[in-house]
């Protein structure tokens, strides 16, 4: 009976993955429209923002908001790219996945590489530290030494994650090749590099530097915070699934660990849908434009784990996994624990 039930939950996952295969084939109107609607308005935005200075520059951070929320969907174009999900030709999809790379300030290669392994990994406790944020489960934690605990503690503060974070990914992380990487991965990085250098020098000595960071700085700033807010959001909630490797199943790890972002449609067309995280997940190839469709005529995926806008603020508690009963916990909640092992390694007074 047992083996008949293993047989069967099997089956279901590999029907699964077949009905949301059906939506994988990209459209080329579709991409090139969403190309069209997503790059003209923030180009326009930014000169409009340029163009505010000399009026307030409240006005300006106020285009540069909405900017930022073009840009954030000029990078699911690109993360569309790495996927190979938004042209059906590879090299089309490298070539505006560069460009856009560029836009974004993301390595086309390296981010595809490092996005690959998250994907092939995520959930997957024996497997992390590639392409994912830092999670520690709670007896990971009150193991640690308590140097070890501050650095994770100060990695998981909101200010540092979506304050400093952007601007770590930005002029840090990203601009240098990882060990390992082969030759074209390294091309590219440079070629990205180079890329965004020129363009801004172009913009500075053109526009001016203090004018170019007064305008490209906000923008930057707010689209990286949505971005890892994005991310963060997508695999962190109360009842999301980690598993050892031996346990670990690729779409359970899909449909159970990612979350559906349901936000409102101005916000989920500014993210390009990337709020369907659970399809994306069980089935990379879909383009963003049909993820959407793909989760609404998809039965089984009517019941995953769900978060709106409100919802989504409580994972701002979480920082730890427990392993136990298998949910994410904040450091108040294992307060107690680490007193318990304070006390019990204390030496008893003669």
């Amino acid at each position: 009976m047992k083996e008949g039930n293993e047989e069967m939950m099997e089956q279901n996952k590999k029907n699964l993955r077949k009905q949301v295969a059906v939506y994988e084939k990209s459209s080329l109107p579709a991409s090139i429209w969403q190309l069209l609607n997503t790059l003209i308005p923030f180009f326009g935005l930014w000169v409009l923002a340029y163009n505010s200075l000399s009026i307030s520059y409240i006005l300006t951070i106020g285009i540069s908001v909405i900017a930022a929320g073009f840009l954030v969907r000029t990078f699911i174009i690109f993360h569309d790219c790495c996927h190979h999900s938004f042209f059906r030709n590879r090299k089309a999809n490298a070539i505006l996945g560069t460009i856009t790379g560029i836009l974004t300030v993301f390595p086309y290669n390296q981010w595809q590489h490092d996005h690959s392994v998250h994907h092939a990994t995520s959930s997957n406790l024996d497997k992390r530290g590639t392409g994912d944020i830092w999670v520690l489960t709670v007896d990971e934690y009150l193991a640690s030494t308590p140097w070890e605990r501050l650095k994770y503690r100060m990695y998981r503060n909101p200010l540092v994650m979506f304050g400093l974070g952007p601007i770590y990914v930005f002029l840090l992380k990203n601009r240098f090749n990882r060990n390992g990487a082969r030759l074209n991965e390294r091309i590219n990085t440079y070629v990205t590099n180079v890329g965004i250098l020129t363009i801004s020098a172009v913009f500075c000595l053109t526009l001016g530097w203090k004018q170019f960071l007064l305008v490209q700085g906000p923008i930057f700033l707010i689209s990286g915070s949505l971005g890892i807010w994005l991310f963060y959001v997508q695999h962190t909630f109360e009842d999301s699934y980690f598993e050892e490797d031996k346990h670990w199943e690729y779409v359970k790890a899909a449909v159970e660990g990612s979350s559906f972002y349901k936000l409102p449609k101005i916000f989920q067309w500014l993210t390009g849908n990337i709020g369907y995280h659970h399809v994306h997940h069980l089935s990379p190839r879909v383009p963003n434009y049909k993820l959407e469709q793909a989760h609404n005529n998809t039965l089984p995926l009517q019941n995953v784990p769900t978060i709106t806008l409100a919802t989504s603020l409580s994972s701002l508690k979480f920082r730890l996994w427990d392993e136990q009963n298998k949910k994410f916990v904040g450091f108040k909640e294992i307060k107690v624990l680490v007193k318990k092992q304070k006390d019990y390694l204390r030496p008893e007074k003669a």
